[in-house]
């Protein structure tokens, strides 16, 4: 499995993940809530044989970098895992590492010193820790 970093409106990341975006499942698994980019956001994009396992995109914002919209083919953990390793390692310094997680994810981000500020009804909200909980 490859880790792909790219800006978010470069023209591979449009090649990559515009199958999984339009595809009415994935949707589905993300609420139906359409999934966006901008030149403020870099993509992660886990890809294994031309087949793309997931992504997580990371918006770079004024107060925050924030993990939000991404994607887990099967949501397996393995992929979340590498992907947060990306994240974490580029985005884990300066500004605070913020995530909008699904809850069945919650556990997979808390792996990864990610710790839970705020929950909702289908999505928790939580920020980045080096080196577990303070």
């Amino acid at each position: 499995m490859n880790i792909l970093k790219l800006g978010g409106l470069d023209c591979r990341l449009f090649e990559l993940v515009a199958p999984l975006v339009m595809n009415p499942a994935v949707l589905r698994q993300n609420n139906n809530y359409p999934f966006k980019t901008t030149r403020k956001y870099v993509w992660y994009v886990a890809e294994d044989g031309g087949r793309v396992l997931g992504f997580m995109p990371v918006k770079m914002a004024e107060t925050n970098y924030r993990v939000d919209n991404y994607y887990i083919s099967g949501d397996d953990s393995s992929v979340m895992e590498r992907l947060l390793d990306g994240v974490i390692r580029d985005f884990s310094f300066g500004l605070p590492l913020v995530a909008i997680v699904h809850e069945r994810h919650v556990e997979g981000f808390s792996r990864k010193n990610f710790i839970s500020c705020v929950e909702w009804k289908r999505y928790v909200k939580m920020r980045y820790h080096e080196g577990g909980k303070s």
